[in-house]
Formats: C-alpha cells, structure tokens, sequence
C-alpha cells in the first residue's frame, strides 16, 4: 500500500481554492493534509479487501484516497455540494486504478436511510463533522445494521466520552449508546497540525467492533432509560427514572427487579445494566 497518491497541503489549497471553499465551523469543516495520519487512520481502521465503506464528510477526499485501494468500495456521504462533486474527479486524477470503487452521495449523514446506499457497508470510516460527531455515529449505527466496525476520529474530549467506563466523570448517554452496539476503544490522539485549519483541540481516534449478537430490538426501550438517567447527574435513579416508569415507586421495584440498587446513579451503571432495565420494559 504505498499511497503516494495521497494528498498533502499544497494540493488540498490548491482544490480549495479551485472550488472556492474556506472550511467552516458550521459544517464543523478540517480538512487532513498529512499523508501519514491518513495512513495511520486506514490502518487502525483494520480493513480488509472485502470491505464496503461508508465514510462521512469527506472534504477534498484526504481520506478517501486513503480507502480506495484498501477496500472493496467506498461510499462516501458529503453534505457541501461543491465538494461532493469534485470528489469523483479526484480520485480519477489520484488514484484512476481504483476510482471505479467510489460512490459519492451528496446528502447529509443525519438523514441517509439504509435504502440510500447502493451497497451494505461492512465499515464506517471517518473524520466525523465535529459539531454533529456523535449524532452521526448513532444515526448511522442504527440505520445501518450491516456496519461491523468503526474507525472515526472525533474531537478528543468527545473520544473520552465515548470511550469511557462506568464510574469515570465523563460517562454519559454517549457511552452507554455507543457501547449498546459493540465494544468501544480509543485507538489514538491525533495532534492539531494534521488539519487545515488547525483546530483548537486535539483529535483522538474511536473504534466499535459492532456485537453482531446484540439485540437491536431493545433499542427504543433502553435509550429513554439512559437518557432519563443522566439528565439529572446527582440524583438517584429511583428519581431520575420516576418519569419513565410513571412514579419513583415503580421505578424502584423495576431497579430492584433487574438487581439494581435504587439508590445508584446513573453513572454507576454498565450498558448490560440498562439493557437488562430495557429487557424488562420490553
């Protein structure tokens, strides 16, 4: 995989100034001009040649060039029209060989159903839009029942929270939906100077190994269950899921039927502990 056809920082302002595209905060625009953190992005990605990939906001293609001959196909969902349709013609300019295997949607991620993709993607790979990372993610993790693994670099406080463990300070409803659908593992940091601009902050890099056993169908019972949970951080669960269950009464007696001790937060419990309160529900 020798990828000299990756692009660096002379070629991705010389497509932005093509396209007259400046990056912005609203669409939570940076672009990656540094060859190797493509390169180490790919490979942490883990891929094989068989994959379907489905990468999100993927700019001037820095990523792109990078999964084209490493998988199968890649689809690639990009909300700003005017990179949308210059990414075909870069991937025939640096990487002709492989160019047949893109797929380019000009569509916002938030809205993509399965039925708008012409292939069942195997992966998701991407440096995720940072002002929407994590709704993105749990979109796609949702709609896309196909995805086995994820490789998605986020804002490093945002990979902190996806990652973290019960107990941790910066365990939340991020943590807990994520970890419904796999194993979740931080797989690196990633400094500012890679992107262009550079942010303010430093990226890290997450990664889901998607538990093709989990029970998707408990989905709608266990997510209000996390939510309730964490929107008031200090109280009890026999309190913070009174709204759930209709009264802090029966919200105790469901706790306690699941083997949880009422006077817990939330930040206590494990993924299996609010699968196991939507089992009940359910």
């Amino acid at each position: 995989m020798a990828q000299s056809h990756l692009l660096g920082p002379a070629q991705i302002r010389e497509l932005a100034a093509e396209l007259d595209v400046t990056p912005t905060k609203k669409l939570g625009q940076n672009f990656v001009h540094d060859p190797n953190t493509v390169r180490r992005i790919v490979a942490a990605a883990d891929l094989s040649p068989d994959d379907v990939v489905v990468e999100v906001g993927p700019g001037l293609g820095s990523l792109t060039l990078g999964l084209l001959d490493t998988a199968r196909e890649v689809i690639a969902l990009e909300i700003d029209p005017r990179l949308a349709g210059r990414l075909e013609r870069t991937a025939q300019e640096r990487a002709g060989e492989f160019a047949d295997r893109l797929t380019v949607i000009n569509t916002d991620a938030l809205k993509v159903m399965r039925e708008d993709l012409p292939a069942e993607p195997t992966a998701l790979v991407a440096n995720l839009p940072y002002n929407v990372a994590v709704p993105v993610l749990l979109h796609l993790l949702a709609e896309v029942p196909s995805i086995s693994k994820v490789l998605v670099m986020v804002q490093k406080e945002v990979a902190d929270r996806l990652a973290a463990k019960p107990g941790s300070k910066v365990y939340g409803v991020p943590s807990v939906k994520a970890a419904f659908y796999g194993d979740v593992s931080q797989a690196g940091t990633i400094g500012k100077h890679v992107f262009w601009p550079a942010p303010n902050i430093e990226s890290g890099l997450v990664r889901i190994d998607v538990d093709p056993e989990v029970d998707r169908s408990l989905r709608d019972a266990v997510f209000p269950l996390v939510d309730a949970a964490f929107a008031q951080r200090r109280k009890t669960l026999r309190s913070t899921l009174a709204g759930v269950y209709g009264s802090p009464a029966d919200a105790e007696e469901a706790l306690r039927a699941a083997g949880i001790d009422p006077g817990l937060r939330g930040e206590k419990l494990s993924v299996e502990d609010f699968i196991e309160l939507g089992r009940q529900r359910g």
